[in-house]
């Protein structure tokens, strides 16, 4: 990991910048950080703009905890902008944009349940945060859903997250490799020979979906350069 900090303002512990931090960048007329824009997107999705500000800082506090390296800030941010891409697809944006923000709030790399606990952190937070009733269990569905990113047809705000959430599968080459490196870290713990196997069963998993992406501009922008991509790290694995 790069001794300095990365582009997206976090600090070479994985945390997000400090108070000296961002005043020195506001001194120098810089952009502020990832996690301020990131903040500012959530204020609008609530009633009150001072209890979305306060979730907001919640959430972020969880991705950026240090045993994130992929399911990071970055991921987050890189999501909500894929949504903003797909913005006249869902049927909620507003319920599709939350779940971004939950769904992967909760994330331990050797724990099989993180979709189904970020879920019910969803269904914790969001009421306290005066979301209507109705709205937290859409978010908390959703949620759910990135467990197996196989969205019934027609459920349009499925898509939508599903698609933004593998997006990442349609990088260049040089994108794609920094991502599974940076996935491949957050396994650091597990011996080569059993991440090679368990790593190739999900590819396995994505390649046998009949469409990577549900949503017409995911499927016409994004499936042929994923499964290449995907094909390409199976293949490597299984050497």
């Amino acid at each position: 990991m790069r001794a300095e900090k990365s582009a997206d303002g976090r600090n070479d512990r994985g945390g997000t910048p400090d108070g000296g931090d961002r005043a020195a960048a506001a001194g120098n007329g810089q952009p502020p950080p990832l996690e301020a824009l990131l903040t500012a997107r959530l204020t609008p999705l609530l009633p009150d703009p001072g209890t979305a500000a306060a979730l907001a800082g919640q959430l972020l506090a969880r991705w950026a905890e240090p045993h994130r390296v992929y399911h990071a800030v970055p991921h987050l941010a890189a999501v909500l902008d894929r949504l903003d891409e797909l913005a006249d697809h869902p049927a909620d944006p507003t319920a599709v944009a939350l779940a971004a923000w939950f769904h992967d709030a909760v994330y331990d790399p050797a724990s099989g349940d993180n979709e189904e606990r970020s879920a019910e952190l969803a269904e914790t937070l969001l009421p306290a945060a005066d979301c209507p009733a109705g709205q937290v269990a859409a978010v908390a569905r959703l949620v759910r859903l990135t467990a197996t990113h196989d969205p019934e047809p027609g459920d349009r705000d499925g898509e939508a997250l599903c698609d933004a959430d593998l997006a990442v599968l349609a990088g260049s080459p040089q994108q794609y490799a920094h991502y599974a490196a940076a996935v491949r870290q957050e396994y650091a713990a597990v011996p080569e020979p059993a991440f090679r196997e368990g790593r190739a069963a999900v590819l396995r998993q994505l390649l046998a979906l009949p469409m990577l992406y549900r949503t017409p501009y995911g499927s016409r922008r994004w499936e042929a350069t994923a499964r290449f991509n995907l094909r390409a790290e199976l293949e490597l694995l299984t050497a």
